[in-house]
């Protein structure tokens, strides 16, 4: 909760923020006097927009990770590997302080796991079939360690939260570029409504900032990777963490997780080193290795 109220202060102070530029800036009275916008009005709308969308996905991710990736969540452990995996579950989450995560386990070939939730204390861990299959009993402990951690850190929530900060601006900006460029074009400032022109500018202009926001989001992904990286060696123990990320290297390269739960995965990958939400595995090796 306090996050999220963090989050909305943010969020109010920054669009105080913008429209005090905008002013200073003489650009408030510009497009005034374009007409058939409302800076005041298209903040608002802007942040209803850009927030309602990642507060719903967040509120519903376990939900659809469950549908999406066919977790089936362990009730009751059916074998040894199931109780085994629930009660290192249970050491790790009480360890961190947070509520008894589901746990569950999703069929993939490839190693991988990862957590989602809207609450730390009542969240979401699976793992792949691949992942129990392929490493040992202490390197699935690393791995479920670092999905403890994303929780226990609330990664999961500030994620969500700063995807909708980003897109509130993404909005706001597509909006006034796709106006400015739209008047400009028509060499009408009197007309009410918007033109084509407008919703072709606008489209464009959100497709090209939300690549920028993108690029954002995943440093900032990356960056809370090396934060779950030290959190899973500090709950299963450093040399088991470097272990769990070895043997990553090992296997075979890793399939992405789809949307938001590749963020909070164990691997990860990209096109290009922008867009990974993850950081290379050696870098993460030799950021373990430099801690002291």
């Amino acid at each position: 909760m306090m996050r999220i109220l963090l989050f909305l202060a943010t969020n109010v102070a920054v669009m105080i923020v913008i429209s005090i530029l905008f002013n200073l800036l003489g650009l408030t009275g510009y497009i005034n006097a374009q007409g058939g916008i409302d800076l005041g009005q298209l903040l608002m709308m802007s942040a209803v927009i850009g927030v309602t969308g990642s507060v719903i996905s967040l509120a519903m991710s376990k939900m659809m990770a469950k549908r999406s990736m066919g977790v089936q969540v362990i009730e009751q452990p059916q074998n040894q590997t199931e109780k085994w995996l629930i009660d290192v579950v249970t050491k790790q989450a009480q360890k961190a302080g947070i509520g008894m995560p589901e746990v569950g386990i999703f069929q993939a070939p490839v190693a991988n796991a990862f957590a989602t939730g809207m609450n730390r204390n009542n969240a979401l861990v699976a793992v792949s079939t691949g992942l129990l299959q392929s490493m040992t009993p202490d390197e699935v402990e690393a791995v479920v360690g670092h999905e403890i951690t994303h929780v226990a850190n609330g990664d999961m929530v500030t994620m969500a939260l700063m995807q909708g900060v980003l897109n509130t601006f993404v909005y706001f900006f597509a909006t006034i570029i796709g106006h400015v460029v739209d008047r400009a074009l028509s060499g009408d400032n009197e007309r009410g409504g918007f033109g084509m022109g407008y919703y072709i500018v606008q489209m464009i202009a959100q497709v090209a900032l939300g690549f920028l926001a993108s690029m954002l989001v995943c440093w900032f992904s990356r960056h809370r990777e090396f934060h779950a990286d030290a959190g899973g060696a500090n709950l299963a123990g450093k040399e088991k963490m470097i272990g769990a990320l070895r043997a990553l290297q090992r296997g075979h390269e890793a399939e992405e997780l789809p949307g938001q739960f590749a963020a909070f995965g164990i691997n990860g990958g990209g096109i290009q080193k922008l867009f990974m939400t993850h950081p290379p595995l050696e870098e993460r090796i030799a950021a373990l290795q430099n801690n002291k």
